[in-house]
């Protein structure tokens, strides 16, 4: 089976009792928010990664202020022509806070929409297990930088 290895990099910015998101389109065009960030480009250090996809997605420039923690996540799905890959995926989330920019949806890339949310409502998105793994982050700041009782991380026993 084949491997492969995503690096990623996200922001969690809340700002007056809002949470701002980005609006993810998967491949099959299902449509599910998510954390604003994305993969690492060979190099490039996450802090900047952040940055740099924070703003393709929303439009607004970030400040990275905390690091928060780390998502990992591990997945068996099908390629093309049937071969399956054991796909592993590892982001680095920030807490961030906008320090200029526009709000504005991306355009010919990964997501189409981004919007602040009130917090007490996302729990009522359609959203990917990032968000509530960000959200617990930014809200228990645990020492080790992960978090369980999540979807991706259930309770440890």
């Amino acid at each position: 089976m084949r491997k492969e290895l995503r690096v990623a990099a996200y922001a969690v910015c809340v700002r007056d009792g809002r949470m701002l998101l980005a609006r993810w389109v998967a491949r099959d065009g299902g449509r599910r928010w998510t954390l604003p960030g994305g993969g690492m480009d060979h190099g490039e250090d996450p802090y900047d990664t952040v940055i740099r996809e924070a703003e393709e997605e929303t439009g607004y420039t970030v400040e990275p202020l905390a690091l928060l923690g780390v998502d990992s996540t591990r997945q068996t799905h099908p390629r093309r022509l049937g071969a399956d890959v054991d796909f592993y995926g590892l982001g680095i989330v920030y807490e961030a806070r906008v320090t200029g920019g526009e709000l504005r949806h991306e355009t010919d890339g990964s997501t189409d929409m981004a919007a602040w949310h009130p917090l007490e409502e996302v729990p009522a998105l359609d959203r990917v297990g990032l968000v509530d793994v960000g959200l617990a982050l930014w809200r228990e700041r645990p020492v080790v930088g992960r978090v369980t009782g999540t979807p991706e991380h259930p309770a440890d026993t």
